[in-house]
């Protein structure tokens, strides 16, 4: 306390309005801070998470099932047309496609809805995630971040993994490197309410299944994989031949939990095929026009509305934070 009051007046303002603002900071921006931190940027024109990624472009078809589900109008009408981003995970825009932080894979799908509107589905690798709340999301960041130069043992991250079963088991789960982002299934971390015309409604989750099935490199194939095997190579692939997964919902049943990304559903619930995404043609100028887009997973048309989640809630102003530093850089 003395040392505090032999400090001039000016310094000390700026010392407690600094405290204020960091207790202030909403934890959207606490989580881009820190995953900015951790990628060691900011990288200009990045995101500060899935910095690394490519646009390929493609069509959406429903299945006759779809319009039965929801209302929304990608489920009745013919094809839809749908913009398809890959990524790797972490901030950082180098990292090589089968580097073990390059994971979950995320992939983010927009679909062009008549009337100049569109909708996303944003999904990882992985099915599940670490954390049921942004907090909780940020708590196992910070430890992440904290555990770098941390002597203490155990360290500050095997800390927070002894305390929270739900991030250790996602930090545990193996994550092999695909062959082909066209061999990787993806899985949404959130659940929404579908709604159908006659004012049905289930829950679920999307899945999002490769029509070729799900094929892994050894890691003695991975150990050799080229640093961006996955990016280039979707874009050859879709200039020979269309890469196409099927899009699956899977149901919630009474009891389930539809607001907790952790609380992973048994495989034995009920799918239904939503449709099929073929993909089709690379996006030219891939790196600028990814710069400039931002996929929101609440940018919903009628017939599918968001749950409580509140990791799905907090998604969209993370990701608004991310976009406005990236068109600023």
């Amino acid at each position: 306390m003395k040392c505090f009051k032999l400090l001039p007046l000016a310094v000390s303002l700026a010392l407690t309005t600094s405290i204020a603002n960091a207790a202030d900071t909403p934890v959207t921006e606490q989580l881009v801070d820190t995953l900015t931190t951790l990628s060691g940027g900011p990288h200009k024109g990045y995101r500060a998470n899935h910095a690394k990624g490519v646009l390929v472009s493609g069509v959406f078809t429903p299945t006759p099932q779809a319009s039965s589900i929801s209302s929304a109008p990608h489920f009745k009408l013919a094809t839809t047309p749908i913009l398809v981003r890959y990524s790797d995970a972490t901030g950082v825009p180098t990292i090589p496609d089968a580097n073990g932080n390059a994971f979950p894979k995320g992939i983010a799908i927009r679909f062009s809805l008549p009337n100049d509107a569109v909708t996303d589905i944003v999904s990882i690798s992985v099915n599940g995630f670490p954390a049921a709340t942004p907090e909780d999301f940020l708590g196992l960041l910070n430890a992440v971040r904290d555990s770098g130069a941390s002597k203490v043992q155990p360290s500050p991250v095997e800390q927070f993994l002894a305390t929270h079963p739900a991030a250790a088991k996602f930090v545990s789960t193996p994550k092999p490197a695909p062959v082909s982002f066209a061999t990787q299934p993806f899985y949404g971390v959130n659940a929404f309410k579908f709604t159908n015309t006659q004012g049905n409604s289930v829950f679920g989750r999307y899945q999002i299944l490769p029509v070729d099935g799900a094929h892994y490199l050894t890691q003695a194939e991975a150990d050799k994989a080229a640093p961006d095997y996955l990016m280039q190579g979707i874009v050859k692939r879709v200039a020979t031949k269309p890469v196409q997964y099927t899009l699956v919902l899977q149901l919630a049943e009474a009891g389930d939990n539809v607001n907790d990304p952790t609380a992973v559903w048994p495989d034995t619930r009920k799918t239904v095929t939503l449709g099929v995404l073929s993909l089709n043609a690379a996006v030219a100028d891939s790196a600028s026009k990814e710069k400039t887009i931002m996929f929101n997973p609440l940018q919903l048309p009628t017939g599918i509305a968001p749950t409580q989640d509140p990791i799905l809630l907090a998604r969209p102003g993370a990701y608004a934070v991310s976009y406005g530093r990236r068109l600023a850089n």
